[in-house]
């Protein structure tokens, strides 16, 4: 288990037992009452006329239809395992699914580096012009890696 793993379970474990009840965050939808009970005591979802069992191409056919509403394409990635326990324990902590987290920390990176490179891209243009310079098509800071 890694150490940001240790830290944040320790500061989560802290925080539950610092803060009052009345203090916890709280969902943002409401739920229906009696909804609970209702699927616990099998008033909700029990009922076979409304149930069918999906083939695998059904399967199939709704996932790929799921993804191509959300935009999303399934990918495979070899993660160190640390890291994925360290996603784990931050999106645990947030109240997300560490794949959520993943998909919103990617997001968040590309947008800067699109950004930087706009903004570097902008001010290359805007030195072209004052200095009446034709752009340069290599570009002079090597490219980033990502460690």
């Amino acid at each position: 288990m890694s150490s940001l793993h240790t830290m944040l379970t320790n500061i989560s474990l802290t925080c539950s037992m610092t803060f009052p009840a009345h203090c916890e965050m709280k969902m943002a939808t409401e739920k229906i009452k009696g909804t609970d009970a209702a699927w616990d005591n099998g008033v909700l979802g029990t009922s076979k006329a409304h149930a069918k069992a999906l083939s695998i191409k059904e399967t199939k056919t709704d996932l790929d239809l799921i993804n191509d509403q959300l935009g999303l394409q399934p990918i495979s990635i070899r993660l160190e395992k640390e890291l994925i326990d360290d996603f784990k324990a931050i999106a645990a902590i947030n109240g997300l699914g560490y794949q959520t987290l993943m998909r919103q920390a990617l997001t968040r990176f590309a947008d800067c580096e699109k950004k930087d490179i706009l903004r570097k891209a902008a001010a290359a243009a805007k030195k072209n012009k004052t200095t009446g310079a034709q752009p340069s098509t290599a570009s002079k800071d090597p490219v980033r890696k990502a460690a």
